[in-house]
Parts: C-alpha cells; sequence; structure tokens
C-alpha cells in the first residue's frame, strides 16, 4: 500500500478542517461528519480549538482510500498561527491547499504559496464551498492561474492508475503538456500523457492539480480522495536512520512530546537518539550541544502514532512515517536526528513583542483589553477581514534581556507598572518556558533591569491563546502590555573585535572578525584559526558561545542579524583557563568591536586612542526595522489616495495594474507606519478596498535616527553585555575600557585593514 504524508493548509475559514472531517468520514475512519462551528471536529481535539472554532495546533489523522495510505496532518488557518504551518511543511510528501470558492485567492493563501514553493512541496488545490451562491467555476480557475501558477488544471477521474494508462485530458492535453520537454516528447509520439508522467510532474512542481467541491456537503470529495491515490507516488527513503522534528507538545499528564517524521531507516521504542551528525561534523555546533561542543543522545521511552484525539502505542515506526515520541527532552522544531540535517531558520518570524503582566494590569497599561479591540498587529498577513484586531501603535521596544531601548524616557515618566510577587514569576516564567519549548518562536526573555518578562507574538489571538492556555493548562492568569516593534541591528563593513578577560586565576582572549551578511542570513559563525593556535576543544567552545544567545547591537539594544561572525584569534593559558572564561571573552570581543563599529573604524582600530571615539552616530552599524510585502485592491477612482498614502508611509510600490474596476498595487513599507493601515482602507473606501500583507524581512530602519534618540541606549552602561575587558596586573583584575583594549591586549589583530 503506497505511503503518502500530506498535510492541509489554507486561509482561516476556507473550509480546511470541513474537508478532513469529509475525507475521514468518506474513507470510514469517523461515523458522524463533526463541525468546527459545533466544537465537534475529529482533529480539533484541544479544548481552545473548540471554544474557538479554530484550528491552533496540527493535528494527525490515518486515511485509507483504495491502494492509498494517508497520514493526514490538519494545520491552522489564522495567520496567527502561520509558523505552527511552516513546521509541518517540512515533512510533507504533499500539501493540500484549500481555497474558498466565494472568496477565492486571499492575502494568506499567497503566502501559504511562497512557503510551499519555498519548501519544495508538491500540492494539489481543493476550491471548497462550490455549492454557495454567486460561485463562478471559470473565475476561480482564472484567479488561480493569475495568482498563484498558470500550472493549476483540473485532472479528469481514472479507472484505471497503472503508470503506462493514458489520462483524458481533452482540451487541456496541450496545454499541460506545455509545462514539461519530456510531457511534450511524450504527446507529440502517443497525443496523450500518461498517469507516470503527470505523477513525475506534479511530483516536481511543474502541475498543479485541481478540484472542485463543497466539503460540508460531501460533494467532489470522493473524486479528490481518488486523485490523491492516483497521482501520487511514494518516496524511497535511505537505510540509515534520520528523523525531522516538526512539533514538541506536552500531554494531559505534561508529558513533553517530540513530534517527528522518520525518513529514513526505523526507529524503534527504547532505542537511544541523538542530534544531526551533520551538525556535529560541521564548523557549527549545533544549538542543543553541550559546553564542550559534544553531541546528545537519548533514549526514546514511547512511540506513539495519533489519530485524532486518540493514540496506539507501537514498538517499531518505519521510513515515513509520521509519530509522536516520549522522552526526548533536547528537541526543537525543524532539528534533524540521526542522518537528517537541521532545518533553515523559518521564514515567518514575529514583528512585535509583549510585556507580560499581573491579571488586571492592562487596564492602567493600554494592553490586553486594547490590543483584543484593535489587535492583531503583529500579523504576518493583515486582512480586511481582520481589521477590527489591529493593534494600538506604541513606541519603540525591544525584547531582550538587556533590553533598554525605548525603555528609558519610559522609566522617568511612566507610572511604575504592576509587577509579579516572588512565587507568581517563578511560576509564569516556568510556564512560559514550557510554552516557548512547543514554540520557540515565542522566545520568552526576562529583562532583569526592568524586573519585566517579555514575549514575541504574531498577533492579538495568539495573545489571547497564550492568555488563555496559561490560565486553563497553568492556573495562572496574567494580561499583557501593548505590541511594540522588533527591531534589529547589523554592521556594513567589517571589524575585528577583541576581548580580554583576566581577573586572578582566569585567562582567556578572543578576537571575533564581524561581517557583513546577506539579507535575511541571520547570524552565521565559523572559524579562520589554525588548531595550532588554539586548541580544537576551546575553538568548538567559542563558537558554541557564539550561537548560544541573541548577542545585542550598540544603537538601541536590539538583537543582531544578517552578520556573519569568525573567530580569527584565541589565547587561552595552560593552568588558568576555565570553559565560562571564553563565554566572557567572546561576549565581550563582539561588543568591542560593535563600538569600533558605530565609531566608523572598518577592518581594525589604531593604536593607540588618545581620546575616546565618536559614538553619536550610526557608523558602520545599522538599525533594521520589519517590512511588509503587501498587496492592496482599491477602487479604480481611489488609486491615488492609495499611492499618497503608502509614499507617507516610507513604502515603495511598482506600476498599479487597472484589473477591471479595480486598481492592484503590490510593494513594500515598514511594519511601524503600516500595521494599522487595514482599518484605514476598509474606512475609506466603505468596505470595497483588500488589504493583505505578509512579513518581507528586515532593512534599514527608514526613522533610524528618531528611534535611536527615543531608545536612549546607553551601550556602555549595560554591565550584562559591557564592551570593556578585563586585565590582570599585580595580582589584580582591572577593567579597561574597550576604546584603550588594542593598546592592553595580548594578541595581535589579523586584519590588515585600518
Amino acid at each position: 500500500m503506497k505511503q503518502i504524508v500530506a498535510g492541509i493548509v489554507a486561509h482561516v475559514d476556507a473550509g480546511k478542517t470541513t474537508l478532513s472531517e469529509a475525507l475521514l468520514y468518506r474513507t470510514g475512519e469517523i461515523r458522524k461528519l463533526g463541525r468546527v462551528d459545533h466544537g465537534d471536529a475529529f482533529l480539533d481535539t484541544n479544548s481552545l480549538e473548540k471554544a474557538r472554532g479554530i484550528t491552533i495546533f496540527a493535528h494527525q489523522a490515518l486515511v485509507e482510500h483504495g491502494d492509498l495510505r494517508l497520514t493526514l496532518l490538519d494545520t491552522p488557518g489564522h495567520v496567527d498561527f502561520a509558523a505552527e504551518t511552516e513546521r509541518v511543511l517540512r515533512v510533507l510528501d504533499y500539501a493540500i491547499l484549500v481555497v474558498s470558492g466565494t472568496d477565492g485567492v486571499q492575502g494568506h493563501t499567497e503566502t501559504l504559496w511562497r512557503l510551499l514553493a519555498r519548501y519544495g512541496v508538491p500540492t494539489f488545490i481543493f476550491v471548497n464551498k462550490c455549492d454557495a451562491a454567486g460561485f463562478d467555476r471559470e473565475a476561480i480557475l482564472a484567479q488561480l492561474r493569475k495568482r498563484l501558477s498558470d500550472a493549476i488544471y483540473p485532472l479528469p477521474a481514472m479507472e484505471q492508475s497503472t503508470e503506462g494508462s493514458a489520462v483524458p485530458l481533452d482540451a487541456f492535453a496541450e496545454d499541460i503538456a506545455t509545462l514539461d520537454e519530456e510531457a511534450m516528447n511524450d504527446y507529440l509520439e502517443h497525443g496523450a500523457l500518461s498517469v507516470g508522467r503527470l505523477r513525475a510532474m506534479i511530483a516536481v512542481r511543474e502541475l498543479f492539480p485541481v478540484y472542485f467541491g463543497s466539503a460540508l456537503k460531501l460533494e467532489g470529495v470522493e473524486e479528490f480522495l481518488d486523485g490523491l491515490e492516483t497521482f501520487t507516488r511514494e518516496r524511497e527513503w535511505p537505510a540509515a536512520f534520520a528523523a525531522r522534528v516538526f512539533k514538541i507538545a506536552h500531554d494531559g499528564q505534561h508529558n513533553r512530546m517530540t513530534w517527528l517524521r522518520v525518513t529514513g531507516g526505523a526507529l524503534k521504542a527504547k532505542e537511544i537518539v541523538s542530534s544531526s551528525s551533520c551538525a556535529a561534523a560541521s564548523s557549527a555546533p549545533s544549538p542543543v550541544q553541550g559546553d564542550d561542543g559534544t553531541v546528545w543522545s537519548e533514549k526514546v521511552d514511547q512511540v506513539r502514532v495519533y489519530n485524532g484525539a486518540k493514540f496506539e502505542t507501537v514498538t517499531e515506526v518505519p521510513a515515513g512515517s509520521v509519530c509522536a515520541v516520549t522522552g526526548l527532552t533536547r528537541t526543537f522544531p525543524g532539528e534533524g536526528l540521526g542522518a537528517e540535517p537541521d532545518a533553515e531558520s523559518p521564514s515567518l518570524q514575529p514583528v512585535l513583542t509583549y510585556t507580560v503582566l499581573p491579571a488586571g494590569a492592562e487596564s492602567d497599561t493600554a494592553g490586553t483589553s486594547g490590543a483584543a479591540k484593535r489587535g492583531d498587529a503583529g500579523h504576518n498577513n493583515v486582512n480586511q477581514d481582520d481589521a477590527e484586531h489591529d493593534a494600538a501603535k506604541s513606541g519603540t521596544g525591544r525584547n531582550e534581556e538587556n533590553d533598554t531601548a525605548g525603555q528609558t524616557a519610559a522609566d522617568n515618566s511612566s507610572p511604575a507598572r504592576p509587577q509579579f510577587d516572588d512565587l507568581t514569576l517563578h511560576k509564569v516564567i516556568t510556564a512560559l518556558r514550557e510554552l516557548e519549548d512547543e514554540d520557540p518562536l515565542l522566545h520568552v526573555v526576562w529583562v532583569e533591569r526592568l524586573a519585566e518578562i517579555h514575549v514575541q507574538l504574531m498577533g492579538a489571538v495568539q495573545l489571547e491563546i497564550i492568555q488563555q492556555t496559561l490560565h486553563d493548562r497553568f492556573g495562572l492568569d496574567v494580561s499583557f502590555g501593548p505590541g511594540s516593534i522588533l527591531y534589529r541591528e547589523t554592521v556594513t563593513a567589517p571589524i575585528e573585535g577583541a576581548g580580554h578577560f583576566e581577573p586572578l586565576r582566569h585567562y582567556a582572549e578572543a578576537h571575533i572578525l564581524l561581517e557583513p551578511g546577506e539579507p535575511g542570513s541571520g547570524v552565521t559563525v565559523a572559524s579562520a584559526l589554525s588548531e595550532n593556535d588554539l586548541d580544537r576543544n576551546w575553538q568548538r567552545l567559542i563558537l558554541t558561545h557564539l550561537t548560544e544567545r541573541e548577542h545585542l547591537g550598540v544603537l538601541v539594544g536590539a538583537p543582531l542579524t544578517d552578520i556573519k561572525m569568525t573567530l580569527v584569534a584565541g589565547r587561552a593559558h595552560l593552568k588558568h583557563t576555565e570553559g565560562g572564561d571564553f563565554r566572557q571573552a567572546t561576549y565581550r570581543a563582539i561588543r568591542q568591536g560593535l563600538m569600533e563599529a558605530r565609531a566608523g573604524v572598518s577592518g581594525r582600530p589604531e593604536t593607540p586612542v588618545e581620546s575616546r571615539p565618536d559614538t553619536a552616530g550610526e557608523g558602520n552599524c545599522r538599525l533594521l526595522e520589519p517590512w511588509y510585502r503587501f498587496r492592496l485592491e482599491v477602487p479604480a477612482d481611489m488609486i491615488g489616495r492609495a499611492m499618497s498614502d503608502i509614499q507617507r508611509m516610507a513604502g515603495t510600490f511598482e506600476s498599479p495594474v487597472t484589473d477591471g474596476e479595480y486598481a492592484v498595487i503590490e510593494g513594500e513599507a515598514p511594519v511601524s507606519e503600516m500595521r494599522d493601515y487595514a482599518m484605514d482602507v476598509n474606512q475609506y473606501t466603505h468596505g470595497h478596498g483588500r488589504f493583505s500583507a505578509t512579513f518581507g524581512g528586515y532593512k534599514p530602519c527608514h526613522d533610524a535616527e528618531q528611534v535611536i534618540a527615543a531608545a536612549a541606549y546607553d551601550p556602555e552602561a549595560d554591565l550584562d553585555n559591557t564592551p570593556d575587558s578585563v586585565f590582570c596586573a599585580h595580582g589584580a583584575g582591572y577593567p579597561v575600557k574597550w576604546y584603550k583594549v588594542p593598546e592592553f591586549m595580548h594578541l595581535d589583530f589579523t586584519t590588515g585593514e585600518k
């Protein structure tokens, strides 16, 4: 029997979970059709999902149809939980994209399409709600081809589905043949295309089959199942064990479960598994390695195969299977086990940070209640339908543990925020750490200077879910402060930073070369140092320190991104060096280099320095802010208003395209300016406009001077991220300011440029 793993993805309210119910009902897996709005859907097993009528977490179901054994993964449709959907895409053989027959292609639909293209997932399309009044099959098909791909075609039902069976494509045969050179050769030679040829084209995303129906009324569902059975093919898996983690969850007894797909060999209960061998072999250690750079190994306790809320405990699962295992404590979503490499960073990222406050504090801080009324500003996809959730604007805020940006003025002018008592604070942080374990993008941070907990969220709906989860699962009541923009920092020119840590009976020195990285590359690390100059174990330890935390910039205290850090020099003492010494030296080297960059130094600083360099400007440091990629549809007579709005918001756009009575504008703009724009569009177009936006990455901040001034961040006063070094003389350690470190350091610069 052919085994396939397929995920159902869609914009919210397109009927994704309803289609899952229909597939389960048609194949005899369930006896009664559940409904999302009735709270009895088979795959919406969480109480929050039943109460809200939306899918929040990915769920698994098993479907058998003919010769097809289908593992179905139902994913969230709401944009606030798009990160959960993205994690699932990495383990799919095929995706089922559900499109509403009445609403057509929506903003989040396009976001999902781009994600499917990024991960190379072959896709079947099911147009739902075709029984609704106003449905136009040809119009929807034309829209799919225009907005998604011109390779979208309906495929007929097949009575025989052998590899060589000819497919009666009728008028579409020649058009489909033009999509692939080998398909064209087959068509010219035989006058038809075979099932095997179409399977191959679908598998490499050259063809996207589309089916029409109504999941609620079970129309077109049987034909869709037949299409999946006919036009999918099973992968071949390697013999060596490999697996990809895509989800972390906790069951009712707080047992930690690691959801994974086996991508090679087989997984057995009580087996010892380890983190990716690829990560162990690379120069950059895995984030879960210990201080000595070793790869972890742990024993799998139970292996569970879930079907809705129920599960079966098995002793072994073969390659290609999806399961949940207990006993693993160090895994994270996207991690590779065995021979499977770690996944790349997700493309969907939160752009807002929120402060966690005691329950009831929102009345004093414009927190949860205000966010709920105007929330969703953190959406990676902001739609007109969700305009009432747009979050209130707030100033500039940061999310890091030594986050001082945007807070200095607030400390002096704003009343003190209510704070948790010590016992409750510990419980809240512990609970949030468990939720962060499930969703790493939550990024829980304790800001000690402000005595505040900060979390990163996609939007107001996720905020409310977190709030309800803390109440239901942990018995904790909290509220949230207003959301503020997440900034990032980078450098524009290379600089070699030096860090020295030598209090009495300690010794370490490290030189880190900071270089600009490609946009969207995040932080990459490497070593250019010979083992003759510094032992391999010390080098691996330094690389671990480069990746174990988010390092802060010196402009507003925002985390670094799009930067390459290379270890170029280091020295240890045979007797006095301990592991923590290189942590201090590495952290100080990064900050010292950033301060030199802010002073405008490139390559390496000159020595000696007679006076403190000027760091009033940005120098070679840059403040980055999140931008939206947007699509705006407005009546043609309102295009002038729309274009002037975008220019006012510091955005850019391509030449408008007139589509009948509507004009379409696509472009990019800062999130800080555009986060409330959905409401404006709805207002000035009287409900006839449509605005959608997706996260477009980080770009130079359009009002950097104002943001930096408002933050009033003093990097030298941030003692937990100091750029200064510690040297030793006459049996005692003494501090040396960052601009004097080059005169005192024990190793020469490796960079020749000044």
